[in-house]
């Protein structure tokens, strides 16, 4: 079935309608001009017949000149017109006067005291060549216009490839058109904002690379001294202290990858409770059974980016743990990963919590913006609902790996 949503073809089918109801139109004016022209050249004829009668009857002799005007020929070849009168009846040819039709030609018979005499009327039904000539250009304009308009229209497929390449992350392409028409200036307004969006990504880019270098030297300077403390819990409490510093950065810089479209996921499969182990090691807690109830009905395998779905996970635990009441959370794997803790409800609709740096957040407002994002890199479902008290969010993976 021919789909008409294209520009393309909505301009074909427009043509198409056109060249068609330009070839009916043309013929039947053609027609009505072919049966005026029989109607003229019939009329003719017969005038010419009827003075050339009269005269013969006045005169009993032939106006040979005047049949030779109206451009009736003699027919002068014997056995041509011997089989002519041989195919005229006895009647015919008795009334010495007679019209007739000779395949498709007409013949006048004209029958004197000494002689038979056969004119052929060469008098022709002339085909209309303004109407030809004046369709056919038409139809060459048209057709010319159609490919015209075929060809401006080809920029748009370059254009739209150029357009799903950018949305995929890739800044390195360029749609300069040296045209004037409109798809032109299109192409040419979209290659300037692609360039400047290129601009401002390299911009950041050098922004935060210079950011997290400079506070990368401070934290290893950090380490380094905190060496040189004799407490061994005061020690490692700072160990702690740079080295989740240190991990924020490196959360930092795949943020700003996934923002940016330029992460490719290292897909492979895992086993949900060594994702989940890794997460609650990310959140360096010093009595993580405290804080966390965990349990494991179906400890089933997933394909994930193991370091940003347990980004993901890590994030989601520790809001649940920072916004409860107890301080808690619990954690259930069964077909899908389930985290609730106690305390109130949202007070807004979840997609609210998914724009990045929220006024009305207590932290930067980065939590769930960063967990929604990954989980739509591996187009897994988030869910949300609140019972009994408690807040429980849902991580469903589309399919599961055996």
């Amino acid at each position: 079935m021919i789909s008409f949503n294209s520009i393309r073809a909505k301009i074909t089918l427009i043509f198409s309608i056109s060249i068609i109801l330009l070839v009916i139109l043309s013929y039947i004016i053609f027609a009505a001009h072919i049966r005026l022209e029989r109607q003229s050249v019939v009329a003719h004829e017969m005038a010419s017949i009827k003075f050339t009668f009269d005269y013969y009857m006045r005169t009993k002799s032939i106006d040979f000149t005047f049949l030779e005007s109206q451009n009736f020929k003699l027919i002068e070849d014997k056995t041509q017109k011997l089989k002519m009168i041989n195919g005229l009846s006895k009647k015919e040819k008795s009334k010495g006067f007679s019209i007739f039709k000779h395949r498709h030609r007409t013949l006048l018979f004209i029958k004197t005291s000494s002689n038979m005499f056969v004119f052929e009327s060469m008098n022709r039904t002339r085909a209309p060549k303004n109407v030809i000539i004046i369709s056919l250009s038409i139809l060459t304009f048209l057709l010319i216009l159609y490919i015209m308009i075929i060809r401006s229209l080809r920029p748009l497929s370059k254009l739209k490839n150029q357009i799903k390449t950018f949305s995929q992350g890739n800044l390195d392409i360029e749609c300069k058109s040296d045209k004037k028409d409109e798809i032109a200036q299109v192409a040419n307004e979209f290659d300037s904002a692609v360039k400047k969006i290129k601009e401002l990504k390299h911009s950041r880019q050098l922004l935060l690379r210079a950011i997290m270098h400079e506070l990368k030297t401070p934290i290893g300077k950090g380490r380094l001294v905190s060496e040189m403390i004799p407490n061994d819990k005061q020690k490692q409490r700072l160990h702690s202290i740079f080295e989740r510093l240190n991990m924020l950065i490196d959360e930092f810089a795949k943020i700003e990858q996934i923002e940016s479209k330029s992460f490719s996921l290292s897909l492979k499969p895992y086993k949900m409770s060594d994702v989940l182990d890794a997460s609650i090691d990310m959140l360096m807690l010093d009595n993580a059974q405290k804080h966390i109830n965990l349990e494991i009905i179906n400890d089933y395998m997933l394909e994930c980016d193991f370091e940003l779905l347990s980004l993901a996970i890590k994030n989601l635990i520790d809001n649940g743990i920072k916004y409860s009441s107890d301080k808690k959370v619990n954690i259930v794997v069964d077909h899908a990963i389930e985290i609730s803790n106690r305390g109130s409800a949202l007070e807004e609709d979840l997609q609210e919590y998914f724009i990045p740096f929220r006024t009305k957040s207590n932290g930067l407002g980065l939590g769930l913006y960063i967990i929604k994002n990954i989980l739509d890199l591996h187009q897994f479902g988030f869910e949300y609902t609140y019972q009994d008290e408690r807040n429980y969010f849902t991580i469903e993976q589309s399919k599961q790996v055996n």
